[in-house]
């Protein structure tokens, strides 16, 4: 009789019920009205967004992690499962939900003032307001600190001007967190960040096109020129880059189970594919290099899921430093993009179809790997932990 790799691992058994019920509902809905359309929406490269978040926020997904204003203030393990499920349909969806939650919905969530909180957190909650993060620009991705983005006090008003790249949700958000470098008291330099309307006149998030991955995802640049904004558009209590990277950690958390879940579907999908297909005369699972490959897949998908299961834990009791999270990250990001690449292996030509998820995995993995923190910053992250000595210069 077959096993699921997590069974080999005890895994379920270190999940709490209530936790458990929540990943499996939110499976249950995907399969229902997402996996159908996930091939034609990677295809065109479009998504039914607005749509989406209506449905995910009924389900209670958006920021629910946050406390209060119609977020459900779950536990972070209980998050990272419902990333898990979101990312095992596709990473655009669950990029989705997390720059909506744990980026921008955080951001105003930590360091906003109470009127930011009760116009818009309710809202986005709900889905009926979609959120984006502009913090990446062309020339600054890693460094962020080196952004050229201006916030120029005029009066009462603040002036923002510049250019981020990279943004999802931007094409259809209707409020952007957007970081700046502004001039403050006696010309000191910060970054702060600002909550922006998008309707808001010199704003606009033209679509990025001919993207090979991430394509059920919508991704935009944020143009700001001249975008005037009340004084109260400040985040008040973000100062410097403690600010964004704060948000940052809060996504990469989601990301660290969010890989685990692009991984089990590839395997879970490889392992239904190999029972099923025959190669002279007897099932490919019936093969030892095909075997092999099983099992080493099933060892690092297992190693990374309790990775995430720890990490969860060390969070909910307020113990998750964000070397910890790089390490979720690095590892998870690392294996899963591993795994989806043997999957295809195991399917044939089968693998570089839409009518299997495997191809569509990696080449998303290629972009999660990259984004919030590169394989190699993480590397440098945890290197200075071990050692004392950043390196990033």
């Amino acid at each position: 009789m077959a096993t699921h790799p997590f069974d080999l691992f005890g895994i379920p058994g270190l999940i709490e019920e209530e936790e458990r019920d929540m990943a499996r509902t939110v499976r249950q809905v995907l399969d229902a009205s997402v996996r159908p359309n996930l091939a034609q929406w990677y295809e065109s490269g479009q998504i039914p967004a607005r749509e989406l978040a209506k449905e995910l926020g009924g389900l209670g997904l958006l920021g629910m992690h946050l406390e209060g204003y119609g977020c459900a203030g779950t536990s972070a393990t209980a998050y990272g499962l419902a990333c898990l499920e979101l990312e095992a349909a596709d990473s655009g969806i669950r990029s989705l939900v997390s720059v909506q939650g744990s980026l921008a919905m955080f951001a105003i969530h930590r360091w906003g003032s109470e009127e930011q909180k009760q116009e818009w957190l309710p809202r986005m909650a709900a889905g009926e307001a979609i959120g984006c993060f502009g913090l990446t620009e062309p020339d600054f991705g890693s460094n962020p600190a080196g952004m050229r983005t201006t916030a120029r006090r005029d009066g009462d008003d603040w002036v923002l001007n510049g250019t981020k790249m990279w943004i999802t949700n931007s094409p259809v958000a209707d409020v952007a967190v957007v970081w700046a470098q502004s001039d403050r008291e006696a010309g000191s330099k910060g970054i702060r960040g600002f909550v922006v309307p998008t309707d808001t006149p010199g704003f606009s998030a033209p679509e990025i096109k001919g993207k090979l991955s991430l394509r059920a995802s919508l991704t935009g640049e944020i143009v700001l020129e001249n975008v005037r904004l009340p004084g109260s558009a400040m985040l008040p209590e973000a100062a410097g880059l403690s600010g964004p990277l704060s948000c940052l950690n809060e996504a990469r958390f989601g990301i660290i189970f969010g890989a685990i879940g692009a991984a089990r579907d590839c395997l879970e999908t490889t392992l239904s594919y190999v029972a099923d297909r025959e190669i002279f005369d007897k099932p490919l699972a019936a093969y030892q290099l095909t075997q092999a490959k099983l099992a080493d897949m099933t060892l690092e998908l297992g190693k990374g899921m309790l990775l995430a299961l720890q990490l969860g834990r060390l969070k909910d009791a307020g113990q998750l430093g964000p070397e910890q999270v790089s390490l979720g990250k690095l590892n998870n990001c690392r294996e899963a993009i591993a795994i989806a690449r043997e999957c295809r292996t195991l399917l044939g030509a089968n693998g570089i179809t839409l009518e299997y998820p495997v191809m569509r995995h990696a080449n998303n993995l290629e972009s999660v790997m990259t984004y919030e923190g590169t394989s190699e910053i993480h590397q440098l992250m945890i290197g200075a932990a071990l050692t004392g000595q950043p390196a990033y210069r």
